[in-house]
């Protein structure tokens, strides 16, 4: 395989994917509802068969989530909501006064083919830092550090960033298994 085609308007994932896969990666621009669930592998499996539906084409699709402990593992994969709706100073405010500000965060990827579900996932344990911290990255990035780090990874070049990322673990496995 030396072509991938990634459900996805963010331009932050298709870079890591394009660094990290070593193959051409082709974004599709897709209007797919967001799944209502808790959980991650049903999201991105729901949201592949979806996308496959609309093209008819082998698909990659991720969810990446955030589970602050000290909230109940939320917001998980409905984060895109909670940055829409509030924004990363807008986590910070809320966790202000939380003395458990350790948080996994998870992508989870499904490639469909019409037929066959490859899922896979990427996991990394950190916390959520006092402020934001970086301009590098994207998303919550600024807030996240990672275990075993004393910086966020917004404060990271890509490099390090993409060495220890849940999504380089995630696109690592699916690499594996698609024989890229």
């Amino acid at each position: 395989m030396n072509k991938i085609v990634f459900a996805t308007t963010n331009k932050g994932k298709l870079k890591e994917a394009r660094q990290i896969l070593g193959i051409k990666v082709d974004p599709l621009e897709l209007q797919v509802d967001e799944i209502q669930t808790l959980d991650p592998v049903e999201c991105v499996k729901k949201k592949a068969q979806a996308a496959y539906n609309q093209v008819e084409i082998p698909i990659l699709v991720e969810d990446t989530s955030l589970f602050i402990n000290g909230w109940g593992k939320l917001p998980g994969v409905f984060i895109d909501y909670f940055m829409k709706s509030l924004g990363n100073q807008g986590i910070l405010k809320l966790l202000d006064k939380e003395k458990k500000r350790s948080a996994l965060v998870q992508t989870t990827l499904c490639y469909f083919d019409g037929k066959k579900s490859i899922i896979v996932s990427g996991k990394i344990k950190g916390r959520i830092s006092e402020e934001e911290k970086g301009k590098n990255g994207f998303g919550w990035d600024p807030i996240f550090i990672p275990n075993g780090k004393d910086k966020t990874f917004a404060e990271m070049k890509d490099k390090e960033k993409n060495s220890l990322s849940m999504r380089k673990i995630a696109l690592e496995k699916l690499k594996k298994k698609l024989f890229i």
